[in-house]
């Protein structure tokens, strides 16, 4: 080819790689939530007692199956890094109003994604110091965002096997210390306090029990890396689903059944809720002394780390659309040539989750996290049911079984548990509101 041709030739935008199967799927969708099952559901007990948690858990867990088996039909029919914001995109159009409801549903992803690390990452620095004391928890936190988002950028089949071998290796721990834990289990001990703050709590408890499987959707967001995401999307969503729905039950039921509910929430001697329930009950059942309980010491940090690191790669993911549609700075929706990765995207979150880790509320960064999910969910059904309606002919290679009722259960769950933390919680409603609101004005503005 001549200079000429060369010159007038249209350069071609770098692309993600393209690495990741059915295994890798299932290991990115377990291992986004893995977390959810070692720290921060605990936190919910307070509010629910463990019947009040139970329920809510129970009520979560067919919002999640519900939404699961929808969401995949986007995904399929949709294999873009975008995930949600690529499908109300899609659904709504290019228009003022349908460039703000896909506004809308972006900045919700990506505060739902943004905002869960920082958690996690805190939870981590709560498991290291039990190892060694003299270490700052939030010091030992920023290390681990910095090691792994620099993994995130170093390459998404490197972060993808990382994540399959710690998710496996942390599905395997929580197995065992149900094994173990549950051999101990009292329904005396499970029932003591049952409803602290009565069948209310059950309302308030709801944003820890989605902590559970908060992310399950980011699978999504790698469709463009998958080799066949028209096929395995359904695939890693349905298995990892499943493996989830286990673990979240067995792990609840075996913890708390233990020594009750408040043996799992505050440590001996303390007022002050620990982010480490696990290791809690298993002192409790085996004594603090036994090499098991070291042993969930070791793995339950991977359990967290491979929550904390598949996130930061989902993150990265949603935020890289956003730029590539103009809904952000450009900047941000660019790949590095060499790397094949969003090499700014998550630079930027990086910084963002840092200033939020050094804030110290877990508890209120799990929250906002969880109002950012269930606005994505509500407004990911919408366009489930606008593009059924409007691209008919759209090829779709997995459907939602039980259309319309499965994803109208989905819409209606996640409405109800939307309007129950808007009462429950109203001053991190109004922070989550004043955020949310901010960044899609500023993203509309962006995109004219």
């Amino acid at each position: 080819m001549n200079e000429a041709a060369q010159a007038r030739s249209p350069k071609v935008a770098p692309e993600l790689a393209k690495p990741l199967g059915p295994l890798m799927l299932w290991g990115l969708g377990v291992g986004y939530v893995i977390s959810g099952m070692y720290f921060g559901w605990n936190l919910g007990l307070v509010e629910g007692g463990p019947y009040g948690l139970l329920l809510a858990l129970l009520g979560v867990t067919v919002l999640y199956v519900t939404f699961v088996l929808s969401y995949a039909e986007l995904a399929c029919a949709i294999p873009h890094a975008g995930g949600a914001f690529s499908y109300a995109l899609r659904a709504f159009g290019p228009g003022m109003g349908g460039r703000g409801l896909a506004a809308l549903t972006g900045t919700a992803q990506v505060i739902e994604f943004v905002f869960a690390p920082p958690a996690i990452a805190a939870a981590i620095g709560a498991y290291v110091v039990l190892f060694v004391p003299a270490w700052n928890p939030t010091i030992v936190g920023l290390g681990a965002y910095l090691i792994f988002t620099a993994l995130n950028i170093w390459g998404v089949r490197q972060s993808a096997i990382f994540e399959l071998a710690v998710t496996i290796a942390a599905v395997a721990e929580l197995l065992l210390f149900a094994g173990v834990a549950g051999t101990r289990f009292s329904w005396e001990a499970f029932s003591r306090n049952p409803l602290p703050n009565g069948w209310w709590g059950a309302f308030a408890a709801i944003p820890y029990a989605i902590w559970f499987y908060l992310a399950i959707e980011g699978v999504a967001n790698v469709a463009e890396e998958a080799r066949n995401p028209q096929k395995d999307l359904a695939r890693g969503f349905g298995s990892a689903m499943a493996t989830l729905v286990v673990l979240a039950l067995v792990t609840f039921l075996a913890a708390v059944g233990v020594g009750g509910w408040e043996a799992v929430v505050y440590p001996a001697g303390s007022s002050l809720a620990s982010d480490s329930p696990l290791p809690l009950a298993l002192g409790r059942a085996v004594g603090e002394g036994h090499g098991l309980y070291h042993l969930l010491l070791t793995v339950g940090v991977l359990g967290l780390v491979a929550s904390f690191h598949g996130i930061i790669l989902v993150a990265g993911r949603a935020v890289l659309e956003m730029g590539r549609r103009g809904f952000a700075p450009a900047f941000l929706g660019e790949v590095h040539p060499r790397r094949q990765t969003p090499v700014a995207a998550l630079l930027v979150n990086w910084a963002i989750g840092g200033v939020a880790l050094l804030s110290g509320r877990t508890g209120e960064i799990i929250t906002i996290s969880v109002f950012g999910a269930l606005v994505l969910y509500v407004l990911s059904m919408v366009s489930l049911f606008r593009l059924r309606r409007i691209e008919p002919s759209l090829p779709r290679p997995y459907r939602a079984p039980g259309y319309p009722w499965v994803p109208c259960t989905a819409l209606v769950l996640a409405v109800v548990c939307l309007g129950s933390m808007l009462v429950a919680q109203p001053g991190l409603a109004a922070v989550f509101g004043v955020i949310w609101l901010t960044l899609s004005f500023g993203s509309l503005k962006l995109r004219g």
